[in-house]
Parts: C-alpha cells; sequence; structure tokens
C-alpha cells in the first residue's frame, strides 16, 4: 500500500524550513537585532543633538518622550522576512521533532490491509518504538524494541524508498512462513483462525470471506477470496534472498533471513506484499501503527487503536 507518496519528501522539505528560518533567528538574535540597537542608539542621539540645537536656537518642535520613542521603535522594529522566521522557527522545529523521533501521521488510499484499517483512515505512527533513527536518512542510532508478528508496521518499499507502505508482520528473522490455501503456518506451527460472518466491502457491495487469526496472540481479522490463489506466481518479481521462498500452485513457503521481516497485508488477495517483492530490510522501517485518530468518511466509528 503506498502512503503518502505525493508528501514522500516531506520530512526533507521541513528540515529545510526548520534550517533556513533557523539561521535566520539566529542570526538575528546575536547579530542583525545587535546592528539595529546601535543604529538606534545613533538615531536617538542624533535625535537628542538636533533638539538641543532647536532648543538653543528657539525654534518650537515636538521633542517629547513619545516621539523620541517612536524614532527608537521604527529602527528597532524587525523586517518582515525576519519577524515571519523568528515566528516559525519554533513551530517548524517542534513539528520536525515530533514526527521525526515520536509520531507521524499518515493516510490509508488503498484497500490491502481492510478490515483493519480502511481507505481514508488517519493513522498515527510510532517512530521510536523500534529504535530512534536520524530523520531523513533513517539510520538507526539507539536499539530499542523489534518488530514482532502481528504488529502492523510502517516501512519504505524495498523497490522504491520514496514510498511508505503498510503491512502487517507475518515474520521475524529465522521463521519459516508457508501459506497454503489461505492458511499460515509459522515455524510448523498452524496458525488459528475463528471463522466470522462474511465482510461486506461498503464501496464494492461485494462479501468476502472474513475470519479472526491470531498471530502470536495477537488476534486480527483478515478477509480473502476463495476464487483467487494464495499468491499469483506470475506476479512474483526477482527480490534480494529470493533463493528462501518457493513457490507452488497452493501457495508458498519462506525462510525470513537475519535482519529482514516478511509482510502481508490483511486482505490477503488484494495486497502486493511480501510474497511477491520479498522482504523488508531492518533499515527501511518507518514505525508501528498504532491509532486511528480520524476518517472523514465516518468520524467516529473509525477512532481507535489498531489490532
Amino acid at each position: 500500500m503506498n502512503l503518502q507518496a505525493v508528501l514522500s519528501n516531506f520530512a526533507l522539505i521541513l528540515f529545510i524550513l526548520m534550517v533556513v528560518t533557523g539561521v535566520i533567528w539566529f542570526l538575528d538574535v546575536f547579530y542583525l537585532a545587535k546592528q539595529r540597537r546601535a543604529a538606534a542608539e545613533r538615531a536617538l542621539a542624533a535625535y537628542d543633538a538636533r533638539a538641543e540645537k532647536n532648543l538653543r536656537d528657539g525654534l518650537a518642535t515636538d521633542h517629547s518622550a513619545a516621539t523620541r520613542e517612536a524614532v527608537a521603535q521604527a529602527i528597532l522594529r524587525q523586517p518582515t522576512w525576519i519577524e515571519y522566521s523568528g515566528s516559525f522557527f519554533p513551530v517548524i522545529a517542534l513539528v520536525f521533532f515530533l514526527r521525526s523521533f515520536l509520531y507521524e501521521p499518515f493516510k490509508i488510499p488503498s484497500s490491502s490491509m481492510v478490515p483493519t484499517l480502511l481507505v481514508g483512515d488517519l493513522i498515527l505512527v510510532n517512530k521510536f518504538t523500534y529504535g530512534v533513527r536520524l530523520p531523513i536518512i533513517n539510520k538507526k542510532i539507539i536499539e530499542l524494541n523489534n518488530p514482532q508478528r502481528g504488529d502492523v508496521m510502517v516501512f519504505k518499499y524495498p523497490r522504491d524508498m520514496s514510498q511508505d507502505y503498510i503491512k502487517r508482520v507475518i515474520g521475524v528473522p529465522g521463521d519459516k512462513i508457508t501459506y497454503e490455501n489461505k492458511k499460515l503456518t509459522v515455524n510448523g506451527k498452524p496458525i488459528a483462525y475463528t471463522q466470522l460472518d462474511d465482510y461486506l466491502n461498503e464501496d464494492s457491495l461485494q462479501y468476502a470471506k472474513q475470519a479472526k487469526e491470531n498471530l502470536s496472540g495477537i488476534e486480527h481479522r483478515i478477509i480473502a477470496t476463495e476464487s483467487a490463489p494464495s499468491v499469483n506466481v506470475a506476479q512474483v518479481m526477482d527480490f534480494p534472498n529470493s533463493e528462501a521462498c518457493s513457490y507452488r500452485s497452493e501457495g508458498f513457503t519462506c525462510t525470513v533471513p537475519a535482519g529482514n521481516y516478511f509482510m502481508m497485508g490483511d486482505n490477503r488477495d488484494n495486497s502486493l506484499d511480501s510474497r511477491y517483492w520479498g522482504f523488508v530490510p531492518d533499515k527501511n522501517i518507518v514505525g508501528k501503527a498504532f491509532f486511528v485518530w480520524m476518517n472523514l468518511s465516518n468520524p467516529l466509528k473509525r477512532i481507535g487503536s489498531i489490532q
């Protein structure tokens, strides 16, 4: 699922704006403001000298304290471009820090994670739960937790790092994943399923088979189309470590390499995922999706945590 592809460079844009406004703010505080104060002092000295001369010459002019203050304020006043930069800098810096190290918002544009996430869902992603990473280059600098089976994770699409994808973690490093006849087996243990009522897609008005999947203790709903194959072998791409996977008409088996993760969408037959383009390296991880905070089509119904 492609998340906000058009905003793929937003972090870089935000960083540039922060640097530009920060430099202007720094220059103003430590240099330009001093220059304005020095200019104001010179202007006031000239003003006072003029006032004394006019007084000696008997000329009636306005030399009140209010007029003198107005002269000083006119010189000390920040230029508009400096004023706006100083106002925007702390806001931009705060937003950059929050979305780079704490929480980042995303919008779901497609149906590959239905029924867990719907098209139009606005979600929050925890950026630090899988470790602290440097913004822009996404390099991990502090190790924390590792992704676990069942997590809903946002990551950089391995075939195009400018795109953010979201899927569910099915396999962690070392896991042997088998998917046959729409059922998962992890390390030789079949995953438990509970059949639910058919799922109605409100957009297409079509029904799909729905079940509750228990993946390492995390229960979540999935949907599948009976007539669709477990994997369309013709759509499988060439990908790194592809030798760790074997495909057949009933499904596939993959052993997850070290430092990689196997991802699948909850809408099993409408998801382009690790079955087709391979594993997700740890360096591609963006964060863990944990909360739906809005969907304009269902403002109240869609608020809640992500399972």
